[in-house]
């Protein structure tokens, strides 16, 4: 009788260690695969379609698991596109700190999750059924302590350790790395109008969500990654998904076309360009990389003068003009005052964002900006901005 109590407290299952490691690995990635294929990538961006099986799948398992309310974190999300990096971001790191993003991500959610503003604007077109009412968003508590009976039951003891690796995971990789991490350090394959970057180039660990900036870039993209080099499992767990009729992809980021015989700017070049535009400036500052470099070198004494680091200038350098503050701007300009090479490839990048920021203008009337664009681009005397004008020629 002794044994059989021993053999109840001891759970259903027995393994060794490293077996409870692999139960917890496997439930954790269940659970951020469930947060980017169903709440981001479907739910948020609309990305792909959801058959109702693994669609109500994720549901049941994300209110085990993590107690979050679809209605919730989609509002939440998009908002977050939608206020990127300003003081209406739910979450960003440029204006809360790195710090207080990676430990209160969470907590940041929960705060704005009671915002009814939020709910209303940003949570349309999310589950409304009987279940999501009366059990999900009613009872969202109630899941992860339903989980953490089950874990008990399975493994004894140690079913505690692996819930509450369960119920940390998401607030540390989802709220914290990826809203934290994915918008101060990484690698930048686009100019994108906000801090995201790429973690780094294989999404494994947290689902493809490591590709923050990919998908800053093209937001309502199904896949994340987007150079050769670059895997996203989320990805991949959607293919699966499609192949086995329970999943349809909507979109996916546009590939990049170039014909070499293109000699003028016309409609295609216009719209290749207008889709590809984060690249485009991301290939712009890397083209001109060795020409900031030199230019920088003469400008030491001139930065120094206005109190600003190197740094801060590049920053300045290659962000949007609206997005700097007055006495940021003031100080680029009388440091470009003294660099002609600079001060043509700062306005000319300037008047190359203004091309496709400018809607009220016809196609025709576009056409013909980018195509002047590109011949003062030639003519400049700055053989990089050259180089870089002929490509953009190409771009079909």
């Amino acid at each position: 009788m002794f044994s059989d109590f021993l053999s109840l407290i001891s759970g259903v299952i027995d393994m060794p260690w490293w077996g409870y490691v692999v139960v917890t690995l496997v439930l954790t990635h269940i659970t951020i695969a469930s947060i980017t294929i169903y709440l981001h990538r479907h739910s948020a961006h609309r990305a792909l379609e959801l058959h109702p099986i693994p669609s109500h799948f994720f549901r049941f398992w994300l209110w085990l698991t993590s107690g979050m309310v679809t209605k919730e974190w989609t509002a939440i999300h998009r908002k977050h596109h939608a206020k990127c990096e300003t003081v209406d971001d739910p979450h960003s790191p440029m204006i809360f700190g790195i710090k207080k993003v990676l430990t209160e991500g969470a907590e940041l959610y929960r705060i704005e999750s009671k915002n009814k503003e939020t709910m209303e604007r940003y949570g349309y077109g999310t589950p409304d059924d009987w279940v999501e009412r009366n059990i999900y968003a009613k009872h969202s508590a109630k899941g992860i302590a339903l989980m953490l009976i089950i874990n008990v039951i399975l493994f004894g003891p140690i079913g505690l350790t692996i819930w509450a690796v369960q119920m940390l995971w998401t607030p540390i990789f989802a709220a914290g790395v990826i809203n934290g991490v994915g918008h101060y350090w990484g690698y930048r394959n686009f100019q994108a109008e906000d801090a995201s970057r790429n973690i780094v180039p294989w999404g494994i660990l947290i689902g493809g969500e490591e590709l923050h900036n990919n998908h800053h870039a093209y937001a309502t993209s199904a896949r994340l990654s987007n150079k050769w080099y670059e895997f996203d499992i989320g990805w991949m767990y959607i293919r699966i998904l499609e192949m086995l009729g329970l999943a349809k992809v909507k979109k996916v980021a546009p590939k990049l076309r170039l014909n070499k015989n293109k000699t003028q700017c016309d409609f295609d070049t216009l719209q290749a360009v207008i889709s590809h535009r984060y690249e485009v400036l991301a290939k712009y500052s890397m083209s001109l990389k060795t020409v900031f470099a030199t230019e920088l070198e003469h400008l030491k004494e001139t930065i120094a003068h206005y109190e600003i680091d190197n740094s801060t200038f590049k920053r300045w350098l290659l962000a949007d003009s609206k997005t700097l503050e007055d006495h940021e701007r003031e100080k680029l300009t009388q440091v470009l005052r003294n660099t002609k090479t600079l001060d043509t490839i700062y306005n000319m990048r300037e008047e190359l964002v203004a091309i496709w920021q400018r809607s009220t203008a016809s196609k025709d009337e576009l056409v013909k900006q980018l195509e002047d664009w590109c011949r003062r681009a030639e003519e400049s005397g700055i053989e990089v901005l050259r180089t870089f004008s002929q490509r953009l020629r190409y771009y079909a």
